[in-house]
């Protein structure tokens, strides 16, 4: 879809927007379109229903002689409340809108809002970026467009007094909606289609925008001792990769590392020899989420040119039952060095998570380590689809990530890491056991505890956001399916640490 920014509408343009606060007044751009309609604005600020709420939308009926088709007032909610988050949803409900009556495109008339902490600028770029995050469309295995579905949205001008400035914003939410798109087809794509190799084909894409990826094959892994890793993927007839992502934006300080972020990328989940039920498997071609959201966030991370050192590490396995699978009582040596007892095939994420934390924390030195994984039933019966769940060994990376998340609408509940779940997790003939023997009682923060035992006592945070990675029907900024969760909240998290906002 094609975003500009321009200083006045085009004389042709099919369909005009203006925007309006709750109980606000129009801005200059908004009374010229007024007095160009005869007063058909502001009569329709009168209407009952009409309140200038958040993302709500009202036709206008176009006086005769008006070269527009359709004139639309958009709601952006209440001044003092108008912030990314708001406007990215007002765009998005624009966005819906459109595509429901099969519009192409539409032109923004952006004026400030007296009350709101963002400029004109900033109004437009986050509008933009929620109309794009709406407009997303996974349609690669359609043979031809459905009939009943309106064709995406083609283009979007917004019309400010400074282009230049919101063109420059607009920079960074174009990454981001770069990323978040990235994240969503891959998680979107068949299982048939991505797999271990597969993904890494598509991560290599990334070498364009200045990312270095590596992959390591079975035999490397072996050589290195991430047999954990290796365990879950010994069923599947597709072998097991471990993605590495490696993105310089900044100059190299002494002692300073990275900043590292580590993927669950279990492309199927079947549940291995403890196989899941046929209703719970359907949509564990999406348990690769947590890997998807880190190839997005370094695709938005390179492509804005973040000032930030930052790696990806995702491992990537298919957990599939046969006479070569991983099974119930299994003792494998990690990278690590310590033994781990399996219990259950079907929890295998974190098998997957302990080698590539290690691997991470040992090879890099991070200055601090965020792992994603849809793991745990436990976090969605906990929390449902409001909040993902975030374990964390330090107070100011808990609080960094769960601003960023407030901010951007991908909220984080704080769930408990004790050192007493570490209790259910020690083995009478290993090291330790990877999985709590009440698999019923607290599943997520056993997981979390003993993923904390692998990340070398850097400052860690996990984020299981299991129920997060699918949506079962439209939603404001996503459309139903793949939604890229935590791409823009680990991008703000960034943006945060650069004094971008």
């Amino acid at each position: 879809m094609k975003i500009e920014f321009v200083a006045k509408p085009a004389a042709d343009a099919a369909v005009l927007v203006a925007l309006i606060a709750e109980g606000g007044k129009l801005g200059p751009h908004g009374d010229a379109l007024d007095k160009s309609l005869s007063g058909a604005l502001r009569r329709s600020l009168a209407l009952p229903r009409f309140k200038g709420k958040k993302g709500e939308v009202t036709e206008l009926l176009v006086p005769v002689g008006t070269r527009a088709r359709r004139v639309i007032l958009l709601g952006l909610g209440a001044a003092k409340e108008i912030g990314a988050l708001s406007l990215r949803e007002a765009g998005g409900a624009l966005a819906a809108h459109l595509l429901a009556e099969y519009e192409g495109g539409a032109t923004i008339l952006v004026d400030p809002v007296k009350g709101s902490a963002l400029d004109e600028a900033a109004i437009a770029a986050e509008l933009a970026l929620g109309f794009a995050l709406r407009n997303y469309r996974f349609d690669r295995f359609l043979t031809k467009p459905k009939q009943d579905k309106a064709p995406p949205l083609r283009t979007l001008a917004l019309v400010v007094t400074k282009p230049a400035a919101a063109q420059k914003l607009m920079v960074r939410l174009h990454a981001v909606a770069g990323g978040v798109s990235l994240a969503r087809d891959l998680t979107n794509e068949p299982p048939n289609e991505l797999y271990p190799e597969s993904f890494v084909a598509r991560a290599k894409a990334l070498t364009k925008l200045g990312i270095k990826v590596e992959a390591l094959d079975e035999k490397q892994m072996a050589k290195l001792g991430l047999n954990a890793l290796l365990s879950v993927g010994k069923g599947s007839a597709n072998p097991p990769r471990l993605l590495v992502l490696q993105y310089n934006g900044a100059p190299t300080r002494k002692g300073e590392g990275p900043l590292a972020f580590v993927g669950k990328g279990v492309c199927f989940d079947s549940g291995g020899l403890c196989i899941k039920r046929s209703g719970a498997m359907y949509d564990m071609k999406g348990d690769m989420a947590g890997g998807a959201a880190v190839v997005g966030l370094m695709r938005a991370l390179a492509e804005r040119k973040a000032k930030v050192n930052a790696v990806g590490v995702v491992g990537l396995v298919e957990n599939m039952p046969s006479g070569t699978a991983f099974k119930p009582g299994d003792i494998v040596k990690t990278l690590s060095g310590r033994t781990i007892e399996m219990i259950d095939t079907d929890a295998e994420g974190r098998l997957v998570l302990i080698d590539a934390l290690y691997y991470a924390a040992s090879r890099f030195k991070p200055a601090s380590i965020v792992d994603l994984a849809t793991l745990t039933y436990s976090i969605q019966a906990a929390l449902g689809t409001v909040f993902a769940g975030i374990f964390a060994s330090n107070e100011e990376l808990a609080e960094q990530l769960t601003a960023a998340g407030q901010a951007v609408g991908e909220r984080l509940w704080r769930m408990p890491l004790d050192k007493a779940y570490d209790e259910h997790l020690e083995s009478r003939i290993a090291d330790i056991k990877h999985h709590a023997e009440d698999s019923e009682s607290g599943d997520a923060p056993h997981a979390a505890a003993l993923l904390r035992q692998f990340v070398d006592d850097r400052p860690w945070a996990h984020l299981d956001i299991a129920g997060r990675e699918f949506a079962s029907k439209d939603r404001t900024t996503c459309p139903a399916g793949g939604t890229g969760y935590a791409v823009q909240l680990l991008e703000q998290f960034v943006a945060k640490r650069e004094g971008l906002v």
